[in-house]
């Protein structure tokens, strides 16, 4: 591996900028973030620096976390391959836009790779690296070894499919969640009641499939036959989440989701829920 990441320029300083360029600092790089106006940055990270506009010198690894529209995106690559020259090495934290999509309208898409957080940024021990066709191997390893720095282990997804790995198993289990909800089998309070107390206590303990080791293959393959033909496959998101986005009802922002958040402090819940999620994974990281 001929590279290595000093200096990185995080693009953005929402929450997901500010953990990620926290996690980077953490790792002893020398860590930038981009704001349209630095004046209004606050709660800034110990180690990191607010720039206004693209640096001189270029830095080792950009990490972009703009809003998800491609056109957007878009734009700012093509401004960074015109300051620095393919100098960079140029990743996003995209959730679900096409990375080969945005790969093939590069100059340099040998220094492009996704590099996908997940919320809290600074505070999961993983985060997922995803190689587009044209991902240089060494560049591939570079980031990684800059990742493992920052205290992180990386899950490598070899192929730029959408929703990569996290979100694809998450978006699998909420689409069942949400017919199921949806067609009254059960409440949103027992699905997430489930979730909470039986599947992540169990998943924190065993993983996903070392438990399907655990129980017994052939008893796994049974319930297969018997119930996978009955899951929702319709390949059509659930029409009650997108009436409820469409109406506005989005969840904490708008005051209301499947949950009534009026007259609750956000702010504390969330904090209490960072901290239980903090105290979860010191266990989960246990031998």
């Amino acid at each position: 591996m001929n590279e290595r990441v000093d200096t990185v320029l995080v693009a953005g300083f929402g929450e997901m900028g500010r953990g990620i360029a926290a996690s980077f600092a953490r790792g002893g790089h020398r860590t930038l973030v981009l704001s349209r106006d630095p004046s209004k940055a606050v709660n800034v990270p110990e180690g990191v620096s607010i720039v206004g506009d693209f640096p001189d010198d270029p830095p080792d690894l950009i990490v972009e976390t703009i809003p998800e529209d491609m056109a957007l995106k878009r734009e700012f690559f093509a401004r960074v391959e015109a300051a620095y020259n393919g100098a960079p090495i140029v990743a996003t934290n995209t959730s679900g836009l096409s990375l080969q999509d945005m790969a093939e309208d590069l100059r340099f898409p040998e220094r492009f790779l996704g590099i996908h957080y997940f919320h809290p940024a600074d505070a999961f021990p993983m985060v997922e690296a995803i190689r587009c066709a044209q991902t240089d191997d060494d560049v591939f390893a570079c980031c990684l070894d800059a990742l493992r720095r920052n205290g992180q282990q990386p899950i490598v997804v070899n192929k730029p499919v959408n929703g990569f790995l996290m979100n694809r198993l998450q978006h699998a289990m909420m689409h069942e969640a949400f017919y199921l909800i949806q067609d009254r089998v059960c409440s949103v309070e027992d699905v997430d009641d489930f979730c909470r107390h039986v599947l992540g206590p169990r998943m924190c303990a065993n993983g996903l499939i070392k438990q399907k080791d655990i129980s017994g293959l052939n008893t796994t393959a049974a319930s297969q036959r018997a119930i996978v033909p009955a899951l929702y496959h319709n390949h059509e998101p659930c029409p009650l989440v997108q009436d409820m986005a469409a109406r506005g009802d989005i969840g904490v922002k708008s005051g209301k989701g499947f949950y009534d958040w009026t007259g609750v402090d956000v702010k504390a819940a969330l904090a209490r829920s960072a901290d239980k999620m903090r105290r979860i994974l010191a266990i989960a990281r246990e031998d």
